[in-house]
């Protein structure tokens, strides 16, 4: 089992008298995790575990008390609520429950934002810690294996990323993945997020998945699909709540001609990118590759700064007159800029626009040669 970044920080903050909720697309390993973060305490705790998508779970939390609650929970120690977010009103229940039970540990799942956070953030303001678990992370991958057996590793994760299962049966992996972007497109988002119209999201995904690396207009992919802009941009806020995808807004500040309003759209794991257009061609036959390489930086990037929860805004930036840079931080009004290159040989350069507006400490390009700093530190 691949120990998950997350896990020790999980455990030092059990039993502050806090739930702790874990969030994150279907088959990240959310459940793995929380199996792991209980071990050291199945011997000496008593453990209860439900699951939200059973029905008569799902029945004995309707019209919750804290009596009826006190039933359930009896002397157990922990409560495991994995897929909370298909209880209704789940946040009223972790609310009863942590203000009534000050001894029990609570800990929920859901594979949707959009679910589990709407219904929880009101009722459990000051009374939960949250996470959010991603596919594999370069830096999990290398802890687990070596630095060097990653790297090898590259062209595989672009292909077909870096869920779980992904990683531990890679013969199998062009068929899982098909199963998989199938399994949370249709069975969670559709069910769960309000969708009349399933075959336009569909299309919205293989349009954003084809536009990677790509300034996003909501007027043109409505265009393209057939459907409105406020349809599209609901959606598309669907699929970044659903963490299928995110946005990656543009940098505007300091030059006249920038772009204000633009955004890109990533995928969090490449493999899903790649299973939504059906194309799992190798690394020397497509022509999408630099999309490939950027989509799997950015996303590394952004998995590792939300780990370590880092306190950084992340752009692109481009003017009226095209020049651009794929991906920039800020942090404490400090600018770090970055072009994204696959092949070390092909010589890329920051815009001189760019540093001579901002206060820029870092301005590098970064290659499939060069790329282990940007997704390890």
């Amino acid at each position: 089992m691949i120990n998950r970044t997350l896990l020790q920080e999980v455990k030092s903050r059990l039993f502050r008298q806090k739930v702790i909720t874990i969030m994150g697309a279907r088959q990240v390993g959310k459940s793995t995790f929380v199996e792991m973060l209980l071990d050291d305490f199945k011997n000496s705790h008593k453990i209860m575990r439900l699951n939200g998508d059973d029905a008569d779970i799902q029945g004995y939390f309707e019209k919750p008390t804290a009596t009826k609650l006190r039933i359930l929970i009896g002397d157990y120690d922990i409560l495991f609520i994995d897929e909370a977010q298909r209880i209704k009103d789940i946040g009223l229940v972790l609310k009863i429950m942590v203000d009534n039970f000050k001894n029990v540990q609570i800990i929920a799942t859901g594979s949707s934002s959009f679910e589990l956070s709407n219904k929880v953030n009101e009722p459990l303001t000051g009374r939960k810690f949250e996470y959010t678990l991603y596919p594999m992370t370069f830096n999990e991958m290398v802890a687990d294996t070596h630095f060097i057996e990653e790297k090898r590793m590259l062209q595989q994760r672009m292909i077909f990323g870096a869920y779980p299962e992904i990683v531990t049966t890679p013969n199998d992996a062009e068929e899982l993945l098909k199963w998989l972007a199938g399994s949370y497109l249709y069975k969670d988002i559709l069910s769960l997020g309000d969708i009349n119209k399933p075959v336009v999201l569909e299309k919205i995904l293989k349009a954003l998945a084809l536009q990677v690396g790509n300034e996003v207009k909501y007027n043109e992919i409505a265009k393209l699909v057939g459907a409105n802009s406020q349809t599209v941009e609901k959606y598309i806020d669907l699929l970044e709540k659903s963490f299928i995808i995110f946005k990656l807004p543009a940098l505007a500040g300091n030059v006249r001609n920038e772009i204000k309003k633009g955004k890109k759209i990533y995928f969090y794991d490449n493999g899903i990118r790649n299973a939504v257009i059906g194309n799992f061609k190798k690394i020397d036959s497509r022509t999408d590759v630099g999309a490939l390489f950027e989509n799997y930086m950015i996303s590394e990037r952004v998995k590792l700064l939300n780990y370590q929860r880092k306190n950084v805004e992340s752009y692109f930036w481009r003017t009226i007159q095209k020049q651009e840079i794929d991906y920039i931080e800020v942090d404490d009004q400090k600018f770090s800029a970055y072009e994204f290159k696959w092949n070390p040989k092909k010589r890329g350069k920051i815009s001189k626009t760019f540093l001579k507006n901002y206060n820029v400490i870092l301005d590098t390009v970064i290659s499939s040669e060069n790329y282990e700093d940007f997704v390890i530190k």
